[in-house]
C-alpha cells in the first residue's frame, strides 16, 4: 500500500504540487494525465526523493516519511521500495544491458555480483532480451533500451514502479513493444504508477485514472467513467483536445 498525504513541493514560489493526498492499493494500477507542466512528473520524482519534496508524508509497506524530517537512511529505505522507469531510459552507456540491469541489485542492494547477474539474466528472458545480455545501448533500438530500463526496474522486486512517460522518446514502432511489457506487469498486479498521454493504455489497463492540474488532484475514477463522462470542466476540456490530436 502507498499513501501521501499532504504532498507538496514548490520551487521558490511556484507551486508545482500542492497538497496531494492519495492511496494505492497493492497491485493497484494508477495512470495520471493532465496537461504538461501540471506536477505528475514531479509528483513521481517526489515518491523517491529525486526531487525533495517541500512539506508532506510518504507511506510504502509499513515505512512511514516526514518528509521534512526525513533521515538519509529513511530516504534509502524508501527508494529500495520504489524503483523509477525514465522517460529517456536513462541507462549507463558503458555497461551492457546485463550490467545496466544488475547495477542497483550491486551497488544499492549489496547482492553478491554472480547472484545479480543471474536475476538479471532472468529478468532479460522474462522481457524478451536474453540475446542482448552483451550488448550496449548505443547498438540496441530505443525499444529495446526502455524495456531493459524496465527489466532494471522489475530486477529490484520493489513495491512500487513508477514509470514518467515511458514512451514519450520513442519512435512510433517501438512505442507498442514497450507498452506490451507493461501490460504484462499490469496482468501480474504489479503496483504501477505511470503518466502517460497513451489513452488506450489508460483505457486498457488502469485501475484508476487520475486527472492533476494545478498542482492537484482535479478527479479520479475507473477509466469508464474518466473517459465516458468525466464530471470537472478542467477534465473534459483536456480529455476533448488530447483525444482531438492523439485519436485511439
Amino acid at each position: 500500500m502507498i499513501e501521501l498525504k499532504s504532498l507538496s513541493k514548490h520551487f521558490g514560489k511556484s507551486v508545482v504540487l500542492d497538497g496531494i493526498d492519495l492511496t494505492i492499493k497493492k497491485g493497484e494500477i494508477i495512470v495520471i494525465i493532465g496537461p504538461s507542466g501540471t506536477g505528475k512528473s514531479t509528483l513521481l520524482r517526489c515518491i523517491n526523493f529525486l526531487e525533495h519534496p517541500t512539506a508532506g508524508e510518504i507511506t510504502v509497506g509499513d515505512l512511514t516519511v516526514d518528509v521534512n524530517r526525513a533521515s538519509r537512511a529513511e530516504i534509502l529505505l524508501l527508494r529500495r521500495r520504489t524503483a523509477f522507469v525514465f522517460q529517456n531510459y536513462a541507462l549507463f552507456a558503458n555497461k551492457t544491458a546485463l550490467e545496466n540491469v544488475a547495477e542497483r541489485l550491486v551497488v544499492v542492494d549489496k547482492w553478491p555480483k554472480e547472484k545479480a547477474y543471474q536475476r538479471a539474466r532472468e529478468i532479460l528472458e522474462r522481457i524478451g532480451l536474453a540475446d542482448k545480455a552483451d550488448a550496449y545501448p548505443a547498438s540496441m533500438s530505443g525499444g529495446q533500451q526502455q524495456r531493459v530500463g524496465i527489466g532494471r526496474a522489475m530486477a529490484t522486486g520493489a513495491d512500487v514502479i513508477l514509470f514518467d512517460e515511458p514512451t514519450s522518446s520513442l519512435d512510433p514502432e517501438w512505442v507498442e513493444e514497450v507498452l506490451g511489457l507493461m501490460k504484462q506487469l499490469a496482468s501480474e498486479r504489479q503496483t504501477m504508477m505511470v503518466v502517460t498521454h497513451e489513452m488506450s493504455f489508460a483505457r486498457d489497463v488502469a485501475d484508476r485514472v487520475i486527472f492533476i492540474d494545478g498542482g492537484r488532484i482535479v478527479e479520479q475514477g475507473p477509466p469508464s467513467e474518466i473517459f465516458s463522462n468525466p464530471q470537472d470542466p478542467r477534465t473534459q476540456d483536456f480529455l476533448k483536445k488530447i483525444l482531438a490530436t492523439n485519436p485511439d
